[in-house]
This record gives C-alpha cells, sequence and structure tokens, in this order.
C-alpha cells in the first residue's frame, strides 16, 4: 500500500481576526526553534515557518491507513494552536485571510531573497495550502504518474475550496487562493513530460532561467518532491476540516496508483494540452462545487456531483483495494450536506461579516 502523507499551512489571526506575524513566538513554544532541519517523531510532525510570519505549517508522517492519517492531521492543528495560544494568537485553517491586513516576511535569507525577486508576488502571498505526498518507487514512476494525473485536479481543487475572500471582500471566487498563486511563473498544471530526464530538463530550465530560485520553488500543481521519494500534489487549498483534507489525500492516493496501473498498463495520458487543464482548474476556483467542473474525456462542462462522480469512478478500483471506499463515501457525504469550505465561509459572513467568518474557521480548525 503506497504511503500518504499531508502538509498544511493554516492562517495566525488576532483577537479581531486580523493576520498576526506570530510564527516565530509559535514556534519557539513548541521547541522547534529550527523545526525544518529535525525529524519531529510527535504525532503531527513538526511545526515550520512558512514565507509569511502570519503563518505555521505542519506535516505529518508517512501513513498507509488513514485512520492513523486522520490522527496525525488533527493531532497536528491541535499542537499548531496550542503553539499559536502561546503567542498570543489563534490557528485557523483558512486559504486566505478574510479580513485585510499587512504581512510580514519570515526571517531567513531565501525568504528575503524571494522577496527581492518576485516583489509584489511574494509580498502578497499570504495563501495556504494543502500538499498530499503519495510514495512512488521511482522517479519514472513518479513522472508516469505525474502525466496522467493533471486532468482530474480541478476536482479535487474543488472540492477543497476555501478561499472566497480577499483584503476584506468577496472575490466571487471559491479559490481564490488559485488565483494567486498562479502569480508564481512556475506554478500551475503541465503537460506531459514523457520521462524522467525530461522532468528534469524542464526543471533545470526554469531555475536556469530564473523563474524559480531552486528546485523547491516549481510550483507546479503535482512535482516529483525534492524532499522525499514521493509526488507532491499542491493544488488543493488548505481545507478548513481536518476531515476534509483526509477526503483529499485519500483520493490524492487513489489517483497516483490509478496511474501508476495506467503507465505500467500503456495507457497514455488523457491530453497533452496545458490549455485544457488551466480551463478547468480556472473553472475549479471559480465556482467549487456550486456550478461546473471540466472532466476528461471529453473536458466539456458537466455538474459538480457528475464530476466528482467521474474521479470516483476513475478510481474506485484504488480506493477498494485499500479499504477505503466507505469512509470516502462518508467524508464526501459530509461535504455535500455542509458545503466546502468557501460555502461555509459565506453563510458565516451573511449571518455576522467577516470577523464570524474567522471566528467559526478557528473553531472549525480543530473541531
Amino acid at each position: 500500500m503506497r504511503t500518504v502523507g499531508v502538509e498544511e499551512e493554516y492562517l495566525l489571526v488576532g483577537a479581531g481576526g486580523e493576520p498576526a506575524p506570530a510564527a516565530d513566538e509559535a514556534l519557539a513554544s513548541d521547541g522547534r526553534a529550527h523545526p525544518a532541519q529535525e525529524h519531529d517523531p510527535r504525532p503531527g510532525g513538526a511545526l515550520e515557518h512558512e514565507l509569511k510570519a502570519e503563518q505555521l505549517e505542519t506535516g505529518t508522517h508517512p501513513c498507509t491507513d488513514l485512520v492513523t492519517l486522520r490522527a496525525e492531521l488533527r493531532e497536528g492543528r491541535s499542537r499548531a494552536a496550542a503553539a499559536a495560544a502561546d503567542a498570543g494568537a489563534r490557528l485557523a485553517a483558512l486559504a486566505t485571510s478574510p479580513l485585510a491586513g499587512e504581512s510580514r516576511t519570515s526571517p531567513g535569507w531565501r525568504y528575503h531573497r524571494m522577496l527581492r525577486e518576485y516583489a509584489v508576488v511574494a509580498r502578497e502571498q499570504l495563501t495556504g495550502g494543502c500538499h498530499v505526498h503519495v510514495g512512488v518507487a521511482d522517479d519514472e514512476e513518479g513522472v508516469a504518474v505525474l502525466d496522467r494525473i493533471g486532468p482530474w485536479l480541478p476536482v479535487l481543487l474543488a472540492l477543497s475550496a476555501n478561499s472566497p475572500y480577499w483584503h476584506g471582500e468577496d472575490t466571487g471566487y471559491a479559490s481564490y487562493r488559485s488565483q494567486v498563486w498562479h502569480r508564481w511563473p512556475t506554478a500551475g498544471p503541465t503537460a506531459p513530460f514523457g520521462s524522467a530526464a525530461a522532468y528534469r530538463g524542464v526543471v533545470d530550465g526554469l531555475v536556469t532561467s530564473g523563474a524559480a530560485l531552486d528546485e523547491a520553488m516549481v510550483y507546479f500543481d503535482a512535482r516529483l518532491s525534492h524532499r522525499y521519494p514521493t509526488v507532491e500534489v499542491r493544488v488543493a487549498d488548505v481545507c478548513l476540516r481536518a476531515d476534509d483534507a483526509l477526503l483529499v489525500a485519500a483520493l490524492t492516493r487513489a489517483l497516483v496508483e490509478t496511474a501508476a496501473r495506467e503507465a505500467a498498463d500503456g495507457v497514455p495520458p488523457a491530453t497533452d494540452r496545458e490549455e485544457l487543464l488551466r480551463a478547468a482548474s480556472w473553472r475549479a476556483g471559480r465556482s467549487g462545487l456550486t456550478s461546473e467542473l471540466v472532466v476528461p474525456p471529453a473536458f466539456a462542462p458537466v455538474s459538480a456531483q457528475a464530476g466528482v462522480r467521474a474521479l470516483l469512478d476513475h478510481v474506485g478500483p484504488a480506493l477498494d483495494e485499500t479499504g477505503d471506499s466507505a469512509l470516502v463515501a462518508e467524508l464526501l457525504g459530509a461535504v455535500w450536506v455542509r458545503g466546502t469550505g468557501a460555502a461555509e465561509q459565506r453563510r458565516w459572513a451573511r449571518d455576522g461579516g467577516l470577523s464570524r467568518v474567522v471566528e467559526h474557521a478557528v473553531e472549525a480548525t480543530v473541531a
């Protein structure tokens, strides 16, 4: 069974719901002044810096079963929330801040070089994603997977959509984070690479051109991890609720397994057109689950329900073999009942404004 792990990027907020630059204090409270340099055996893994001082990141350990992964996700959120509280802030799983506020760049030469090189793109990048790592045998299998999962990633984005607000205004998007994120020159979907050598050639070219400082700044929707023997799927918003992150992780692992089998059987990628993938990604970020999704094989708009069902049909055998089908059905049923994080945020805003959105989000993050 393939391993799966999840990294989540959270927002730190102050008493009024505004972004709070409290990451240094929170990390010191957790006892991990330089967490990225050390392995943390505690459930939920190490707390880490992100680009902005108003953020914390957690990363689970590799798991083979969803029960363990669910516990890791919850524990990671609980520890991050406790560290934030010790720093005088609160933790919110929001992919963008509902309330306007200035952001500060975290300390470190790399972050400040990013600020210098990418200017306003880096200055305004207060966004939180959910990154799912799935184990692969080697780079060749990993690239074969990348070449085949792209058409389905917009469905994961729609399921995770959790960023309708930007600078105090409703953007009209379910995932505005995806729009802000695509400002980076290396972000977004990719056409098939064909081989690990071709993939490495593209990555090297992006670094050489200055579009990325290093391999870690190659922000494809899905990539080979530069740290682990995994495919890293980076398309999702950070999910408001831990169980939604679990759903995204379960579907991602099933997608990777399905793609690896297709590659072994000689099934070609569904499309080699990056333009179609970008259109599907835009559609998912625009409306989430409230309108239509663009899915293969026709790459024509279908209802969100039909798009999600198409994904489930595609990965069904893989879910059955890992024993995840029943739990995925349960988790997905909950999303259909209450809506995505974006839908919940908009309901809360109607009831009490954006400050209430943040208050509810703080509660939902560790519920």
